[in-house]
């Protein structure tokens, strides 16, 4: 079976669009959400986090929550705002932020195929989220947020999605956020053809974001009475975007830790000295490399730089949030166990370095650690050695929209 297919998208009319796209459901909480799409009736948060429609503080997974959700979906169609593409094709997406420009391929990807890890995976799933998804996928008969996917770049594909984009767009807006959204719609079946081939050709491609998503959808699939697993249903497939490895775009993703383990900040460092090397500087430290790490204690910023000797030949254990937490978090500030332990927490780059300084200035952190962005090829090696990364080891930016594209289960 195929391991792409084209797809019928769910789509904004084009003079919609802007009305329409909102940020990704799991980058907002609920009080957010319903700010956000407050005074815009055909945000797409009004089917992505429906709980907004009903009295506040109503449980989001309420089934209460999944019903509005289709409501209001069925609303939007009834009102002309989103419509069916009348054949299946591809799309190209592009995306902007901050002088970064990736384009990608809007496909449907094989449930099949994900299950035996020809769509790699590098995350564990927790049960409670992958419910979540399974309840709006049954709700909507619809796929409404996209899997992140990356392939590793091949010239041909890559030029077929750059040609694209020279073409008029279906759609370009800029969200609130400041990040461009440009869609291309591909519909001649000669490039369809070819896009398909050249990705059945492919060894593997690659989850970047949204292992729940996809680990829904794979359930959901095997819920289905006519489920064989040979692909000829449309939930044999689940919504994915995916993007040569060399344009996506990984920020840091750092540390902030309550307290210092009953240690003083020069104990601390003694102890740290065992195992890196250790400068002071006189501002806010960015790694410049890979195993180089900036801390932020007491007010003061230190570059640390692991020593080689530690850096294992293992995908996993050399990753620099490996290397931290193995030779550092754990075994100095004693945190064994980062997805239980509310010692610890984790700031994404995109809110910069000025951040960690906030957090251990006010009191509530006492310490902060920036690191360099985990690479696509460690990822990538991560996924091909059948392994998986590190509770947050990626921030990818920037982020997909929902809404600007739905997968309908037929």
């Amino acid at each position: 079976m195929p391991l792409i297919k084209p797809f019928a998208g769910l789509r904004p009319v084009p003079e919609r669009a802007e009305e329409v796209v909102a940020p990704p459901y799991d980058v907002l909480n609920s009080a957010e959400a319903r700010e956000r799409a407050d005074g815009r009736p055909w945000s797409f948060l009004h089917i992505s986090k429906a709980e907004i429609d009903l009295p506040e503080g109503t449980d989001p997974y309420d089934p209460s929550v999944y019903a509005k959700s289709a409501e209001n979906m069925q609303k939007m169609l009834q009102q002309g705002i989103l419509i069916r593409e009348e054949k299946p094709c591809y799309y190209a997406y592009r995306l902007i932020m901050e002088g970064h420009s990736q384009v990608g391929l809007v496909a449907t990807a094989s449930v099949a195929d994900y299950d035996i890890n020809r769509v790699r995976k590098h995350e564990y799933t927790r049960p409670a989220k992958e419910d979540d998804r399974v309840r709006q996928i049954e709700a909507l008969n619809a796929q409404t947020g996209p899997v992140l996917l990356a392939y590793k770049s091949q010239a041909d594909m890559d030029a077929i999605l750059e040609e694209t984009t020279k073409q008029q767009p279906l759609v370009d807006v800029t969200a609130d956020d400041g990040v461009q959204h440009t869609f291309w719609v591909i519909n001649d079946d000669a490039t369809i053809e070819k896009i398909s081939a050249g990705f059945d050709a492919m060894e593997a491609i690659y989850i970047a974001d949204g292992h729940h998503r996809s680990a829904s959808a794979s359930r959901v699939a095997k819920s289905h009475e006519l489920y064989d697993g040979d692909g000829n249903q449309s939930s044999d497939y689940f919504l994915s975007v995916i993007y040569p490895h060399n344009q996506m775009n990984i920020l840091d993703y750092n540390r902030v830790i309550k307290d210092l383990n009953g240690l003083s900040a020069d104990e601390l460092l003694e102890k740290i000295k065992t195992s890196f090397s250790v400068t002071e500087e006189s501002a806010a430290v960015r790694p410049a490399k890979a195993t180089e790490f900036g801390m932020y204690v007491d007010g003061q910023w230190y570059r640390l730089n692991i020593n080689t000797e530690l850096v294992p030949d293992d995908p996993v254990a050399s990753l620099d949030v490996s290397l931290l937490a193995n030779n550092l978090i754990e075994p100095v500030l004693g945190i064994s166990d980062p997805r239980t332990d509310n010692r610890i927490d984790f700031v994404g780059g995109i809110r910069g370095l000025g951040e960690l300084e906030k957090r251990v200035n006010s009191g509530k952190m006492a310490i902060a650690f920036s690191l360099y962005p985990t690479s696509m090829e460690a990822l990538m090696a991560v996924a091909d050695a059948g392994e998986v990364m590190p509770p947050k080891s990626t921030w990818f930016e920037p982020k997909l929209a929902d809404g600007l594209i739905s997968h309908v289960l037929d």
